[in-house]
């Protein structure tokens, strides 16, 4: 009798260390299996998960998204020149419109001359020349009603090319009439002036 009460109070003792040892497991919460992480390897970093990664798509992402019928011009010179930006362009060509209109109307060439290619600036001139020969008044605008990009595209040479579509209306002081003419701006992509010139004029039809 006396071994087992010796026996039962060493395993009590024995359990009681591997309790102290080990702590207390209470298992998981209700309706939850328990799944154990394994520990990491000593003297290694936790390894994080990396997302995987597409540079093409990547880079694809952060290209702004061309629409409408100039929509590959306009891609292939942004891959050139990634600081065009259509509503940028788009902008600042309402606005030469607007200034070349009125330079053109009072006679200014030197304020056409830097805006236009050598062969419209030539025709212009001409033009203004026969105008004030005649004494005929200009046509002036009245109010820019519509601006939009018709076409766009990119030369082997680099020489980026785009059309605007415009609409407007214009008087000489006793008729007014509604004008549809295409402009065409160029710039050299490769070179560090930023300002496009009108290369084109035509009427829309």
């Amino acid at each position: 009798m006396i071994e087992v009460l010796i026996l039962a109070a060493i395993a009590l003792f024995v359990l009681s260390r591997l309790y102290v040892a080990l702590g207390r497991d209470d298992g998981p919460p209700e309706g939850r299996s328990r799944v154990r992480q394994p520990s990491p390897m000593p003297d290694q970093p936790t390894a994080e998960p990396q997302p995987v990664q597409d540079d093409a798509f990547a880079n694809r992402e952060d290209e702004p998204r061309f629409t409408g019928p100039a929509a590959g011009g306009l891609e292939e010179i942004y891959r050139v020149d990634s600081s065009f930006e259509p509503r940028g362009f788009l902008q600042g060509a309402r606005a030469a419109y607007e200034m070349i209109v009125e330079a053109f109307a009072n006679g200014e060439r030197d304020v056409l001359r830097p805006l236009l290619d050598d062969d419209v600036y030539e025709a212009w001139d001409a033009a203004i020349d026969a105008r004030e020969a005649n004494q005929t008044e200009p046509w002036r605008l009245l109010r820019l009603k519509k601006s939009e990009i018709d076409d766009a595209s990119l030369d082997c040479d680099g020489m980026a090319r785009v059309t605007v579509l415009y609409e407007a209306e214009l008087g000489d002081g006793e008729k007014t009439r509604t004008a549809k003419e295409l402009w065409t701006f160029m710039r050299d992509v490769s070179s560090d002036d930023p300002n496009w010139k009108l290369d084109d004029v035509n009427t829309a039809g």
